[in-house]
């Protein structure tokens, strides 16, 4: 029995669907099993990481984890949570990011301080573990969304920001297979798409995937941070996502071939991304 946590998102549902093609028996946590829409197949079993004491019955006869973590939001659950986890559980695939700094044990606010954390704590676990280290997502294009349906043009910031996003699939067909396979204890996987893109080449091929031209206008960094802060994003994490941009304009992400190497398959393309995620952008 596997569990997968963050079931209804895009990584963890992708684990459901590669754990269910596999033939693994596959339990969802869900706050509201009443509304997830997943597959007959799957166990839904209600609890809340950010709520411990709710995990027991989730847990029961539970072989490994596959972990997505609320972060930030369940940081202050973290540790009794793991906990609960380990209690019952042998093995964990854990969701990270790449660019997580070491021996960092508390969250310090950030996206990459809070991962630091969680593999800090499963480390200390007496599980095994594997963490998986995704770069950039291409599902996080989809904050263009609106304005490509509507205006057609993406108004955003760093345009030449270089990046080899990855497609969540591919980051759950990793996890996947070092849930159901040995040799895979005690390994960090850094995981990228197969090819840096600007962030102009993502959009013309949105673009291309929605049939008709989509536009770039460059926006200040200024103006960008306003607007995020606006929308609610605390004004430190929004000048951290920022600088991350403008550094990756004279030194782009690296690629890593880790997918290939793992599944056997290569890297999802950002162009197949974005035909798969056609709909999102009509």
């Amino acid at each position: 029995m596997i569990l997968v946590t963050g079931a209804t998102g895009r990584v963890g549902g992708h684990a459901v669907s590669a754990l269910l093609a596999a033939g693994a028996e596959t339990r969802a946590l869900a706050r509201d099993p009443a509304a997830a829409r997943l597959p007959d197949a799957v166990e839904i079993v209600p609890g809340d990481l950010a709520k411990p004491e709710t995990l027991e019955a989730a847990l029961d006869g539970v072989e490994a984890v596959f972990l997505v973590w609320p972060t930030l939001s369940a940081d202050h659950a973290a540790p009794a949570a793991v906990e609960a986890i380990a209690a019952r559980v042998r093995r964990v695939v854990y969701v990270s990011a790449r660019g997580v700094p070491p021996g960092r044990e508390e969250s310090d606010g950030t996206i990459l301080g809070s991962h630091a954390r969680l593999e800090s704590l499963i480390e200390r676990s007496g599980m095994e573990w594997t963490f998986l280290r995704p770069g950039g997502f291409a599902a996080n294009t989809l904050m263009w969304a609106p304005q490509i349906r509507e205006t057609g043009t993406v108004r955003w910031v760093h345009g030449a920001a270089r990046r080899p996003l990855i497609h969540e699939r591919d980051i759950a067909a990793v996890g996947v297979r070092a849930l159901s396979a040995p040799g895979h204890g005690g390994a960090a996987y850094e995981l990228t798409g197969p090819r840096a893109l600007t962030q102009v080449e993502q959009v013309t091929l949105i673009g291309e995937a929605v049939g008709r031209p989509v536009r770039w206008e460059e926006m200040s960094p200024e103006v960008a941070q306003r607007a995020m802060v606006a929308q609610g994003m605390p004004a430190s994490l929004a000048r951290d996502i920022l600088d991350g941009h403008a550094a990756m304009v004279t030194a782009p992400e690296t690629v890593t071939t880790t997918v290939e190497e793992i599944t056997g398959t290569p890297a999802t393309g950002f162009g197949t991304w974005a035909r798969d995620h056609a709909d999102d952008f009509r």
